[in-house]
């Protein structure tokens, strides 16, 4: 390995969809029930997740979501934030790096992470095969996602 590779890297992740209605709403790898929309995309349109492999490829200088699971990628349809994930990391690590963390925050008023913190951490630690923690900001009613038009995840990554 390379010294390049030994200093700690930083990665920065964002995603963003839009409710639909008639869509499941999956958060952070879970199925968020009671709610009769989810987010908008060509997966699951998981925030957390898209936003957890956004800093992982960024930290890593791989490009981002779009590059490796687009939608010119028809074998991505459909696919689950996880599997993604699960994909993201096992890329990074071909790439000669380990994974230090994850760290992502969700944006938005609902649904309230607060409640499955501790599952939706469980979950994605597994998935990324290191630490993940989740948190979540309101934005006091301000911008699309005070209107409850859609999501926002913001995410950041260390490798090595």
């Amino acid at each position: 390995m390379s010294t390049e590779f030994r200093i700690p890297r930083t990665g920065i992740g964002v995603d963003t969809h839009a409710f639909e209605d008639g869509r499941e709403l999956w958060i952070a790898g879970l199925l968020w029930d009671g709610y009769s929309f989810g987010l908008a995309g060509h997966s699951d349109a998981d925030v957390v997740a898209h936003a957890a492999c956004n800093a992982l490829f960024s930290a890593a200088g791989l490009g981002d979501l779009g590059a490796h699971f687009g939608t010119d990628r028809p074998e991505w349809a459909g696919a689950s934030g996880l599997t993604l994930l699960a994909e993201a990391a096992r890329i990074v690590r071909e790439a000669g790096f380990e994974i230090g963390n994850v760290a992502v925050q969700l944006v938005g008023p609902l649904p309230k992470i607060g409640k499955r913190r501790a599952e939706a951490q469980e979950l994605l630690t597994k998935t990324v095969g290191a630490p993940v923690s989740v948190s979540g900001a309101t934005t006091d009613g301000l911008g699309f996602p005070g209107r409850q038009e859609g999501l926002t995840a913001v995410a950041t990554a260390l490798v090595y």
